[in-house]
């Protein structure tokens, strides 16, 4: 797992081969006050059901007042059960929510 500390939030790279083995490695509670960008491109295929396994993570960091976004290049994002999880497919996006969702913070949405 490759992970680059950013000014305000923290990028992380799958480097596992599955994401089985990913989601084992990954543990949450060790970015807890952090916002968080998980970066698939370039890495094995997540389905919709996988990327819906995150969102308690999604669920408890907007509760704490952080983001979690997720970047996957094709994705369809109407295939989530989940319609409040952050899916983008570039990080430029996903740096553009997390700006909006502090925005958003700020006025108290």
């Amino acid at each position: 797992m490759n992970i680059q500390k950013k000014d305000n939030y923290t990028l992380i790279t799958p480097t596992q081969s599955s994401f089985e083995s990913f989601t084992k490695e990954f543990i949450v509670s060790d970015f807890e006050k952090e916002n968080l960008i998980l970066n698939f491109l370039d890495t094995f295929k997540v389905t919709s059901a996988q990327v819906d396994s995150f969102s308690e993570i999604s669920q408890n960091k907007k509760e704490n007042g952080t983001s979690f976004i997720i970047i996957i290049a094709d994705f369809d994002i109407d295939d989530l059960e989940d319609e409040t999880l952050s899916v983008v497919p570039t990080l430029g996006e996903a740096e553009d929510t997390l700006e909006m969702d502090a925005i958003e913070r700020d006025l108290g949405f």
